[in-house]
């Protein structure tokens, strides 16, 4: 529940033709102890104003020249486009109140103003925006969770998979190419056998960084479990375009990791699909990648490979397919670690 705080924090828009009114209800909110009232007497300020400012409470009068109250609300529906309008209406006509209220209106203050009912009625209706409020948050933090990886903050494999299709649709209608990049961690095993998943834990949170900062602002990273990613390149033109972005990504795995009074080595082998050279579906463009990915690891592991037919095309002008081996990945302690062994 919204604090008495929050409530007196709430942001109000009072709208009223009349100067006076305009005058006395920012003295009842004044001495009510609300502090971040504003006002204008000029109905058509009032959509623009909320769209920047996004206000708690909107005290509208509906009795205006130009625009009147109920022609406001029809523009603040819009804004809102189905959630909770703010609006308590301010009306000397009792034959207003329940029109106001089937025009959007969440309740109304009648005129001349009787102090108690204003307080009263400004007070319930903050604290249920406030409550809306903090459920629509509640509930936007509930669908990050259901899409994204709780370690890492990555896209998971629900959400990977609807960005995956949307790219082959695009791809499709625009004649250009995807590639997936399905990655997993060389030597990863060990690190968490020796010293604990608590460094495994942060290990998957820098490379995460590492694949975030080494892919393009419009590249899917995700985390599929374990230590297994895929990077997903929206519009590329061949398969080149996908070796260039592995080869960077097999570089930067390959720098070491500082934790701590640690030094960790690891590396990362890399298995490469093509749409629609490889596969024409979010699945087998997932399996071939992972296929591939293996591909790498019987090769030698810290490196990437592409087995499909579009690999088999590029090897005539671009080899090797598998990048050239590296030094076999290791965990390293640091020189004041190792003195101590």
């Amino acid at each position: 529940m919204p604090s008495r705080q929050d409530i007196l924090n709430a942001k109000i828009l009072v709208v009223d033709d009349s100067p006076d009114n305009i005058e006395l209800m920012e003295e009842i909110l004044r001495e009510e102890g609300y502090t971040d009232g504003s006002s204008t007497m000029l109905p058509e300020q009032v959509c623009p104003l909320h769209r920047e400012h996004n206000y708690d409470l909107i005290l509208l009068d509906l009795q205006m020249p130009g625009l009147n109250g109920f022609q406001v609300m029809k523009g603040l529906k819009e804004i809102e486009q189905g959630g909770y309008l703010p609006v308590l209406a301010l009306t000397a006509q009792p034959s207003f109140k329940i029109a106001a209220l089937e025009a959007g209106a969440r309740d109304f203050i009648s005129k001349p103003f009787d102090l108690l009912e204003v307080h009263k009625r400004i007070h319930n209706m903050l604290e249920v925006r406030l409550l809306y409020k903090e459920l629509a948050q509640y509930s936007r933090a509930q669908q990050e969770l259901a899409l994204h990886d709780a370690l890492t903050g990555l896209p998971n494999r629900r959400l990977l998979e609807d960005r995956i299709e949307t790219a082959l649709q695009h791809a499709n209608r625009n004649h250009h190419k995807a590639a997936v990049m399905y990655l997993d961690l060389d030597g990863f095993k060990a690190i968490n056998d020796t010293y604990g998943h608590a460094y495994g834990d942060e290990i998957l949170k820098m490379v995460s960084q590492r694949l975030l900062s080494n892919s393009r602002k419009e590249d899917t990273v995700a985390r599929l479990g374990g230590d297994e990613f895929i990077v997903l390149l929206a519009d590329v033109h061949s398969l080149a375009d996908a070796q260039g972005p592995a080869a960077k990504l097999v570089e930067a795995l390959s720098e070491p990791f500082f934790i701590n009074d640690l030094t960790l080595q690891l590396s990362t082998s890399i298995g490469i699909s093509l749409y629609p050279d490889d596969a024409e579906n979010v699945v087998d463009l997932i399996s071939i990648a992972d296929y591939a990915l293996y591909e790498a690891k019987r090769a030698g592991k810290n490196r990437y490979c592409a087995n499909g037919s579009a690999a088999r095309q590029a090897a005539l002008a671009v080899k090797p397919t598998i990048a050239p081996p590296a030094p076999a990945p290791a965990v390293v302690p640091s020189p004041e670690l190792a003195q101590h062994r």
